[in-house]
């Protein structure tokens, strides 16, 4: 394939792709269209960038050759998939002759009564945690404000409460779910993180609902579905992402939870591909930050031609958080299904706050693992879970230290 290469979106999936076209000689024929001021930027460091640990310079990322060009604050309005042609706001078109869609997610709002002001804007002292803008409107509503209450005890819930309460600001986690990080955890890890997160001074509410804000113009507390209010003046919404799909369905591109798109990563128009939180791949959305990089690595030999019988087969993903004394990680399946061994390790005097540990195994395969508190096997035991190498007779030492490399 050859000619110019149309990426609509400027986030981690996009930058990745650049970064790769860029190795193999087509990095001057691309463009990025991105809706944020940014260039792009590794959105799982944003807690660290709110902590201050970090400022916005030290997570951009590399994103092409000196020609690639990244279009910031350029929003995709429309897409002609006959006329390849793409409009900008603005009143202006582009061209394209292959086109990468990476527009990303939207953060989910939940269906709280008080959430916005008459004019539909969010309540004074409510936030959104998805962007660097929204991480600088976060830090600076958080050296006002005395209590925060974050709404969402998922991977980006967890973050975001770790890091309020790193900056001294007393904090609180209400869930839907009866443990944290339900998705990636099971209920003895989600256990010992709510107790790791009130040694660092973050109160959780797993089980509970948020029904209502209080207050008028801003926001005064946090009413749960029992009726107990969490008096808070800065909330943090952290309830999940939704594909952004707006573009691809009103071109007639076939969308589901995601934009569709097959083992090429093609979607159902012709020069249309689709990569990142915005893809469905097998009925799979995946929302992490690996899988996107695995579907861009796939896309970028089919469209440098170096690899072109190259196809995506899906990811092995590891979600993993490292912020000071509170880490973990978790991959594969983490259940307990049928046809499945399961070996467990917890040792409450292990590091600051202890440690779990868990490994899933299907015969002398690997199939899942969670690790909290201490990640030490954990580079060991990821290699072995994304070969699928057959493990020793007694696999047992990979939970220990003295197992890793």
């Amino acid at each position: 394939m050859s000619g110019r290469i149309a990426v609509v979106g400027a986030g981690m999936a996009a930058a990745r792709l650049a970064q790769q076209l860029a190795e193999r000689g087509r990095g001057d024929e691309v463009t990025l269209y991105g809706v944020e001021p940014h260039r792009p930027y590794n959105r799982t460091l944003l807690a660290d960038v709110l902590t201050g640990r970090l400022d916005a310079a030290a997570v951009t990322l590399p994103c092409g050759a000196p020609g690639t060009a990244v279009r910031t604050g350029c929003e995709v309005l429309g897409l002609d998939v006959r006329s390849r042609t793409l409009t900008l706001a603005g009143g202006g078109q582009a061209g394209y002759d292959e086109l990468v869609l990476a527009t990303g997610a939207n953060p989910v709002l939940p269906p709280i009564r008080g959430l916005r002001t008459a004019d539909g804007g969010l309540k004074a002292g409510v936030h959104a945690f998805r962007s660097l803008v929204d991480c600088a409107r976060l830090a600076e509503g958080a050296a006002r404000a005395s209590r925060a209450v974050v709404i969402g005890g998922g991977v980006l819930g967890v973050s975001a409460a770790r890091a309020l309460a790193a900056v001294g600001l007393p904090t609180e986690i209400v869930h839907q779910a009866p443990y944290l990080i339900e998705r990636h955890l099971d209920e003895g890890a989600g256990g010992a993180l709510r107790g790791a997160l009130e040694a660092l001074g973050v109160h959780t509410y797993p089980g509970n609902r948020a029904r209502a804000l209080d207050g008028d113009l801003r926001v005064t507390g946090v009413r749960l579905a029992t009726g107990y209010v969490l008096d808070a003046d800065l909330v943090v919404l952290a309830c999940g992402v939704r594909p952004r799909t707006g573009l691809a369905h009103t071109a007639g591109i076939p969308v589901r939870d995601g934009v569709v798109v097959d083992d090429r990563l093609a979607t159902g128009a012709p020069h249309v591909f689709a990569i990142g939180d915005c893809a469905e791949h097998a009925g799979v959305t995946h929302g992490l930050a690996g899988p996107a990089w695995d579907q861009a690595d796939v896309l970028a030999a089919r469209l440098c031609g170096a690899g072109p019988d190259t196809v995506y087969q899906g990811s092995r993903p590891l979600v993993r958080l490292t912020a000071g004394p509170l880490e973990y990680a978790a991959f594969g399946e983490t259940g307990e299904a049928d046809g499945t061994d399961v070996l467990r390790v917890a040792d409450a005097t292990r590091g600051p706050y202890g440690s779990y540990k868990k490994l899933v195994l299907r015969g002398d395969r690997l199939v899942g693992g969670i690790l909290l508190g201490d990640l030490a096997t954990v580079g060991d035991l990821t290699r072995a879970y994304e070969r699928d190498e057959a493990l020793p007779e007694d696999p047992l030492h990979l939970l220990t230290t003295e197992g890793a490399a």
